[in-house]
């Protein structure tokens, strides 16, 4: 049903094309005067036509986070407790430190998003990459199906079809969080006091605003404070600013941004080692967020801890992962360009990430050496699933669109999804990135 729901909107903006390109500029200006407009060239921008999925679609969403959510607890727990692990990961001895810490909570990854290369015909899939620091989109997501009632194609079909909202069920987990702990540390269990931190210079700030809003809405006193202006006193996190002390804490800061700003968090760093507050986010979300898990969970050392059933999954999905050391750069430059993918060990947004389909011969071979020994992975590279698609802003033309579903996980549980299309190879935002509001057509509309 979804595929037909898809085809009846291509013919429906072919029969109305005036129509159309007036719909799709009136939803760009929605866009345009709303928190998605963030100022010189960050905006989001989209397509005509949103991301509709099956209830089958969902319950292979459901199954994917299922199975893998216990293999990220026991990758965790295994870095905590065996040394060989630990190797497995290129991380410092003071942010080593950090991820040992006790967890103040009972959910050691709160918020993530799982990015697959989903084919939507046959339901298989690969992975792309676990985002488990700074998960972001939520809001944005939550917008773009709100200006669905501009979009001319989506009013005229009036589909049946489930529209899910991801914030207030980011709260909900976030109080899970808090009360999985609270009595614990604070013999208390009531409304806390909640900050969203990160570093207000690097963030999603408009959403970040609109969380906190949702937040103060419900009755929580909630705000938005740079990690730079956290103070630590009388063994309470508070800001340096307002004096408001904190109870939770959202951490949006990415480990990486942290680590490289440690001496200037060191207020943020002692709260955490003295358990001053309960945390959403602890830094052991780095074990899985760092991108050389996609070998450690290939690696016997860590395979070992895992079903056999989790072993043939991760075998079947992963992508194969290498470093690039200046020896791997040699053989990979002796195959076919067309087959890998260059990324930063630790970085996010797709930045500094080179596709070898996308760069000439002599392009490549000049990435490659440029990267060898420069934490870089090669990565096998996946063809990925394309669906038509219209930027009625642009041209009138339906071009083939690469796709990634994001899986949103809150506590564990599949929440949501974030639709992202590229008329590149690489989704990214250095890549033409598109955001779509993503739907799930309902079980009797299917039938």
């Amino acid at each position: 049903m979804n595929r037909d729901i898809e085809e009846r909107s291509r013919a429906y903006i072919q029969e109305h094309p005036v129509e159309s390109k007036a719909s799709a500029l009136k939803v760009q200006q929605r866009i345009a005067h709303s928190e998605l407009n963030a100022g010189h060239t960050n905006i989001t921008h989209t397509l005509h036509i949103p991301k509709y999925f099956s209830q089958r679609d969902r319950k292979k969403f459901q199954d994917i986070v299922s199975t893998m959510m216990p293999v990220f607890y026991k990758t965790i727990d295994a870095y905590r407790q065996d040394p060989e692990v630990r190797a497995l990961f290129p991380f410092d001895e003071r942010l080593q430190e950090l991820i040992l810490l006790e967890a103040t909570s009972a959910y050691p990854i709160p918020v993530s998003r799982v990015d697959i290369f989903y084919n939507e015909e046959t339901g298989d899939f690969k992975f792309c990459e676990f985002n488990t620091d700074g998960t972001s989109a939520m809001n944005e997501n939550r917008r773009l199906t709100e200006f669905l009632e501009d979009n001319n194609v989506f009013q005229a079909l009036q589909p049946a079809v489930d529209q899910e909202e991801l914030i207030d069920p980011l709260i909900d987990a976030l109080l899970e969080v808090w009360h999985s702990a609270s009595r614990k540390l604070f013999d208390t269990d009531r409304t806390p006091s909640v900050v969203i931190t990160d570093f207000l210079d690097k963030a999603y700030l408009s959403e970040l605003k609109q969380i906190c809003l949702r937040m103060n809405e419900r009755g929580i006193p909630a705000e938005v404070t740079d990690i730079r202006d956290l103070v630590y006193e009388d063994g309470r996190l508070k800001s340096a600013k307002t004096g408001t002390v904190y109870d939770l804490v959202y951490r949006r800061a990415v480990t990486k941004d942290i680590m490289e700003g440690y001496d200037s968090v060191t207020p943020f760093l002692d709260a955490m080692r003295n358990e001053a507050m309960v945390m959403a986010g602890p830094l052991s979300t780095q074990v899985i967020h760092h991108k050389a898990i996609n070998m450690a969970l290939l690696d016997p050392i860590l395979q070992k801890y895992f079903t056999e059933e989790e072993q043939t999954f991760l075998n079947e999905h992963l992508p194969k992962t290498y470093r690039l050391t200046k020896e791997r750069a040699e053989e990979v430059l002796k195959t076919d360009k067309d087959r890998w993918i260059l990324k930063p060990e630790d970085s996010y947004a797709a930045r500094g990430v080179f596709c070898g389909q996308d760069l000439h011969q002599n392009q490549w071979e000049r990435e490659v050496q440029n990267c060898a020994d420069r934490h870089y992975l090669v990565q096998e590279y996946v063809e990925p699933y394309q669906s038509p698609n219209v930027d009625l802003l642009v041209s009138d033309a339906f071009v083939p669109y690469t796709n990634m579903t994001g899986l949103y996980v809150y506590n564990g549980d599949f929440a949501g999804v974030y639709s992202r299309l590229s008329d590149g190879r690489v989704v990214s935002t250095q890549y033409n990135e598109k955001a779509i509001p993503t739907l799930f057509v309902k079980e009797d509309a299917a039938t």
